[in-house]
């Protein structure tokens, strides 16, 4: 049996055909449903808390250029995304297209890379959630916080999502599109309301001179790019702004789930590259005004690391400001750990149906259309992940996870172009096959950028992925059942 064997294209749109089996997902999504997962899932902690402490340490005002060039990277994956999506409109999104294109063992590698992002992800996402309730309304220690033994909030808010994700996407889609209209009310907030109080000197110099880095940045935690080049650590100036944009990347990580919902849209040829362009354009045109607002306001070396925004109003005697922003990123919060537990479910449903995990995971709930057992199991995982787990030096895999992941979409662009250059593709890749080398290249380069413990982490992970396929998933898998008829 080989490893390398690729599930038909045909098969995947087959396997969309609700045959009574209980494999079957319900279309009830539109593009506005669609953009509202992907900014509800992106816009998070990274606008809230990456904005002070990468102008701080990397780029100065020019965070909000770094912003710009992840956004770009960003938006080269998403148009390979948006071809994929709109031709391929399965769950599973980059395992589906890895399996249609290279082969059953690297869609397996980049379903169990998406579990992991999506997973350390949400878990990540509840602690912060936890820690800004905290601080919002005053809660002792024992019960929210990173102070606690057992983070009791950050547990029932992963409970509570979870069970909204499986009663229905339609109650997802709502409380998801709320909660959006909030934050984005609040961003649009930040940047009209933070004009009044910026002073132009704070941004000069915009891109600060290079200067050393801090001790205790060697070893295992500097850049996998300076240790194999040899080059000297620095802070500020372009490598800082490149440093910068790598880390604040993880501010547009979780896009891609919106092509997790292709079996789930009404029109996915439409809706889908819609919901994925429309996403990043929302979120990068708040993600350089805020950043902007905020480096204008207050002098970028006095920026708070923890709460930059609200302690930028608190700087100019606008503290009322404060309180609206810290339920902006209470419901900013909210949305990431809901979308994530949903993306975990349809990837999880995807390898399950395909029997590289065990079929009975993929069963559809015959009231709520969704796949009810995948998701009540992730979502314990989760629960448990935050409340006992404190994941704040892990968070760099849910980057390193998330361009892995781009960087075989956008490679499974120019495969299927050339191995399926008849099949329908209502939306198209521009300059194709340039667009998605660039996409590749880019992506390499700023995970060149993360550091070498992370790398570890990683590939420890992987490791284990592949011992699990080669006990269980090769064997099983459907593929594999019609390579046995076929040898008989």
């Amino acid at each position: 049996m080989t490893i390398f064997r690729t599930k038909p294209v045909e098969d995947v749109l087959a396997q969309q055909v609700d045959t009574g089996d209980g494999q079957t997902l319900r279309r009830s999504l539109g593009p506005w449903d669609l953009t509202g997962f992907g900014v509800g899932i992106v816009i998070g902690t990274g606008i809230f808390t990456l904005t002070g402490v990468e102008a701080r340490q990397h780029a100065g005002p020019a965070v909000a250029l770094a912003f710009g060039i992840a956004g770009v990277v960003s938006l080269l994956a998403a148009l390979c995304y948006a071809e994929l999506a709109s031709s391929v409109p399965a769950a599973g999104s980059a395992y589906t297209y890895a399996y249609a294109t290279m082969g059953e063992v690297v869609a397996w590698v980049i379903g169990w890379d998406l579990v992991l992002e999506f997973a350390l992800g949400a878990a990540v996402v509840a602690r912060g959630w936890s820690g800004y309730l905290q601080n919002l309304f005053g809660l002792p220690a024992w019960f929210a916080g990173e102070g606690s033994t057992v983070n009791l909030a950050a547990i029932a808010i992963v409970l509570l999502l979870g069970t909204v994700a499986t009663v229905g996407i339609r109650q997802s889609a709502r409380v998801t599109n709320v909660l959006v209209l909030v934050k984005v009310a609040v961003c649009v907030f930040v940047v009209v309301a933070g004009a009044f109080f910026v002073r132009a000197q704070n941004w000069v110099p915009f891109i600060p001179p290079p200067e050393p880095v801090r001790a205790g940045t060697g070893g295992l935690a500097q850049p996998v790019v300076q240790a194999l080049f040899g080059l000297e650590p620095s802070a500020f100036g372009i490598a800082g702004v490149f440093t910068a944009a790598a880390v604040v990347f993880f501010a547009y990580t979780g896009f891609e789930a919106v092509a997790n919902l292709g079996e789930e849209t009404r029109r996915p040829s439409r809706d889908l590259p819609l919901g994925l362009l429309g996403t990043l354009g929302i979120c990068s045109v708040l993600y350089i005004g805020v950043s902007l607002v905020v480096t204008g306001m207050v002098n970028f070396r006095q920026l708070d690391i923890g709460a930059p925004i609200a302690d930028a109003f608190d700087r100019v005697d606008a503290g009322w400001a404060s309180a609206l922003v810290s339920i902006a990123a209470v419901a900013g919060l909210t949305t990431v750990i809901l979308v994530d537990i949903i993306a975990m479910g349809r990837i999880g449903f995807a390898m399950g149906r395909d029997r590289l995990l065990p079929p009975a995971v993929a069963k559809v709930h015959p009231r709520w259309g969704t796949p009810y057992r995948i998701t009540i199991a992730t979502t314990l995982f989760v629960a448990v992940l935050a409340g006992f787990v404190p994941l704040g030096t892990l968070a760099n895999l849910v980057s390193i996870g998330t361009l892995f992941a781009f960087v075989l979409v956008s490679a499974a662009v120019v495969v299927l172009r050339r191995t399926r250059p008849d099949m329908p593709r209502p939306f198209r890749t521009p300059f194709s096959p340039v667009v998605p080398v660039l996409s590749v290249l880019a992506c390499l380069y700023l995970m060149a950028n993360l550091s070498i413990e992370t790398w570890l982490r990683f590939g420890t992970w992987m490791a284990l992925g592949l011992v699990v396929y080669f006990l269980y998933g090769r064997r099983h898998a459907r593929l594999a059942d019609r390579e046995h008829a076929g040898s008989g």
